[in-house]
């Protein structure tokens, strides 16, 4: 079970620490139990890739704050 469970985890990005901490932090925040989690889609798994390899690069997709913000004006109408 633990090895399924790994493989699973592993699929949207975690490991099995990272999900028990979740896990236990939304039990405490929510005072419940926390919400199904499910393996990301096609679009979901690239974003998760692209933030993953910015980071370790740490490196930006845009210069600066106002450029970040400007981007999101722009494309918040389409």
């Amino acid at each position: 079970m633990k090895a399924q469970a790994t493989q699973a985890l592993a699929a949207m990005g975690m490991s099995v620490s990272d999900a028990v901490r979740l896990f236990l932090h939304r039990v405490v925040v929510d005072q419940a139990f926390p919400l199904e989690l499910k393996v990301p889609n096609e679009e979901t798994r690239m974003a998760m890739e692209e933030s993953r390899a910015m980071m370790a690069a740490r490196s930006a997709r845009f210069a600066s704050a106002d450029a970040l913000f400007d981007d999101l004006e722009k494309n918040s109408h389409k």
